[in-house]
Protein backbone atom coordinates (compact mmCIF):
# COMPACT_ATOMS: atom_id res chain seq x y z
CA UNK A 1 0.00 0.00 0.00
CA UNK A 2 1.23 3.28 -0.64
CA UNK A 3 2.03 5.69 2.14
CA UNK A 4 -0.96 7.87 1.60
CA UNK A 5 -3.57 5.74 1.09
CA UNK A 6 -2.81 4.15 4.63
CA UNK A 7 -3.39 6.60 6.96
CA UNK A 8 -5.06 4.77 9.54
CA UNK A 9 -2.85 4.20 13.36
CA UNK A 10 -1.06 0.89 13.79
CA UNK A 11 -3.94 -1.28 15.70
CA UNK A 12 -6.65 0.25 13.64
CA UNK A 13 -8.97 -1.56 12.17
CA UNK A 14 -10.07 0.91 9.42
CA UNK A 15 -13.92 0.49 10.79
CA UNK A 16 -16.05 3.70 11.26
CA UNK A 17 -15.03 5.77 14.57
CA UNK A 18 -16.72 4.72 17.50
CA UNK A 19 -17.29 7.97 19.01
CA UNK A 20 -20.61 9.62 17.45
CA UNK A 21 -20.52 12.41 15.79
CA UNK A 22 -19.84 16.11 18.27
CA UNK A 23 -22.94 16.98 18.97
CA UNK A 24 -24.21 20.46 16.73
CA UNK A 25 -26.63 23.18 18.68
CA UNK A 26 -29.34 24.33 17.34
CA UNK A 27 -27.99 27.34 16.31
CA UNK A 28 -24.55 26.00 14.17
CA UNK A 29 -21.31 25.27 14.28
CA UNK A 30 -20.37 29.61 14.91
CA UNK A 31 -21.26 31.70 18.07
CA UNK A 32 -24.28 32.18 19.92
CA UNK A 33 -24.39 36.27 18.43
CA UNK A 34 -28.04 36.82 19.08
CA UNK A 35 -30.23 33.49 18.41
CA UNK A 36 -31.80 33.77 21.44
CA UNK A 37 -33.03 37.40 20.73
CA UNK A 38 -34.51 36.18 17.58
CA UNK A 39 -35.99 33.06 18.82
CA UNK A 40 -37.79 34.69 20.77
CA UNK A 41 -39.14 37.72 18.48
CA UNK A 42 -40.13 34.25 16.35
CA UNK A 43 -42.44 32.92 19.04
CA UNK A 44 -43.52 36.08 19.86
CA UNK A 45 -44.38 37.12 16.37
CA UNK A 46 -46.11 33.92 15.84
CA UNK A 47 -47.84 33.49 19.05
CA UNK A 48 -51.52 32.63 19.45
CA UNK A 49 -54.09 34.97 17.81
CA UNK A 50 -58.12 35.02 19.19
CA UNK A 51 -59.60 32.57 17.22
CA UNK A 52 -61.88 35.51 15.08
CA UNK A 53 -58.96 37.30 13.84
CA UNK A 54 -57.20 33.64 12.97
CA UNK A 55 -60.75 32.94 11.09
CA UNK A 56 -60.59 36.17 9.47
CA UNK A 57 -57.14 36.05 8.17
CA UNK A 58 -58.22 32.52 6.59
CA UNK A 59 -61.02 33.87 5.20
CA UNK A 60 -59.11 36.38 3.50
CA UNK A 61 -55.95 34.69 2.29
CA UNK A 62 -58.47 31.68 0.67
CA UNK A 63 -59.99 34.54 -1.21
CA UNK A 64 -56.75 35.84 -2.29
CA UNK A 65 -55.46 32.41 -3.53
CA UNK A 66 -52.99 32.32 -0.47
CA UNK A 67 -52.31 30.02 2.65
CA UNK A 68 -52.79 31.44 6.20
CA UNK A 69 -49.03 31.38 6.51
CA UNK A 70 -48.27 33.71 3.52
CA UNK A 71 -50.78 36.05 4.48
CA UNK A 72 -50.01 36.17 7.92
CA UNK A 73 -46.26 36.26 7.18
CA UNK A 74 -46.82 39.25 4.86
CA UNK A 75 -48.78 40.88 7.72
CA UNK A 76 -45.76 40.78 9.74
CA UNK A 77 -42.98 41.27 7.37
CA UNK A 78 -44.54 44.20 6.00
CA UNK A 79 -47.45 45.62 8.24
CA UNK A 80 -50.76 45.75 5.93
CA UNK A 81 -53.35 43.33 4.89
CA UNK A 82 -53.42 42.26 1.70
CA UNK A 83 -56.08 43.45 -1.00
CA UNK A 84 -57.14 41.91 -4.53
CA UNK A 85 -55.85 45.27 -5.92
CA UNK A 86 -52.29 43.71 -4.83
CA UNK A 87 -52.14 41.67 -7.81
CA UNK A 88 -48.62 42.14 -8.13
CA UNK A 89 -47.70 40.85 -4.75
CA UNK A 90 -49.77 38.04 -4.61
CA UNK A 91 -48.33 36.93 -8.04
CA UNK A 92 -44.69 37.31 -6.37
CA UNK A 93 -45.85 35.28 -3.44
CA UNK A 94 -46.89 32.80 -5.49
CA UNK A 95 -44.23 32.15 -7.76
CA UNK A 96 -42.20 32.22 -3.88
CA UNK A 97 -44.24 29.15 -3.17
CA UNK A 98 -43.32 27.16 -6.48
CA UNK A 99 -39.51 27.57 -5.15
CA UNK A 100 -39.45 26.63 -1.79
CA UNK A 101 -41.23 23.35 -2.67
CA UNK A 102 -37.87 22.16 -5.03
Amino acid sequence: MSRIANRSRIGHNGGPPLDPPSHEPEWGKGGVGTYFSWKAAHRSAWKKVAPEIALMRERRAAALGLTYEEYALELLERGRFLQETDTVRIAEIKAARRSRRR
